[in-house]
């Protein structure tokens, strides 16, 4: 879809709408990122800027970092990072849906009007315990511009996160398969065993069910 089907499905709501999404539910390592956007009015110019937006695992790294910059200075926008930690404790999923709640309370607290509001999030599960009025929306990244936004800002926060863990840990080479559990991965787990940034939960099936971090 173009930009501009993109932007059209968000406004057949006829609502104030913001979009959530996340990246980094399926790897072994690292955090789970969300973020939410809300577009303030968008502008033809801006919709011209974002004429290649979509799905952010459809676009090339260097198209993601672009849009990123895009996205961030002209949007009211938050990117929350929930961590291993949490991850074990209260599981991906929770994770996932506690993470798209944390951004998109920041937000709706900048918007000034809210009587209007709608969520629109990414994929099948509605956010937990949120006051808001929502809509799950599957495959929403390739459906409207403010979810695609959301999984841009998600992903490349991640991908930079990642990175810098890479750093920390050259081994298992996490500026290249981002935490998921790609052969060299795999191997690099075997050979040294895992961080403080693995998963425990995620590597049973490997280790077997007693796998502790």
């Amino acid at each position: 879809m173009s930009s501009n089907e993109l932007f059209k499905f968000d406004r057949s709501f006829k609502n104030i709408i913001i979009g959530t999404d996340e990246a980094g539910r399926g790897p072994a390592a690292g955090g789970v990122f969300a973020a939410a956007v809300y577009f303030p009015e968008p502008k033809n110019e801006l919709i011209k800027e974002l004429a290649r937006l979509n799905d952010s695992k459809k676009l090339s790294k260097k198209l993601r970092e672009e849009l990123f910059n895009i996205i961030k200075y002209n949007t009211i926008n938050e990117i929350i990072c929930v961590e291993v930690e949490e991850i074990e404790r209260i599981n991906i999923l929770n994770s996932s849906l506690k993470a798209m709640n944390l951004a998109c309370q920041s937000v709706i607290n900048r918007i000034q009007k809210k009587d209007n509001l709608l969520v629109l999030v990414d994929g099948n599960r509605l956010i937990k315990e949120f006051p808001y009025n929502q809509k799950t929306v599957v495959k929403g990244d390739s459906k409207s511009a403010s979810i695609a936004a959301a999984s841009i800002l998600a992903k490349v926060s991640r991908d930079r996160y990642m990175d810098k863990l890479a750093e920390e840990f050259p081994q298992y080479l996490w500026d290249k398969n981002a935490g998921y559990l790609t052969k060299q991965h795999i191997e690099a787990i075997d050979k040294y065993g895992l961080t403080k940034y693995h998963r425990p939960s995620f590597l049973r099936k490997h280790f077997g069910v007693g796998v502790k971090g």
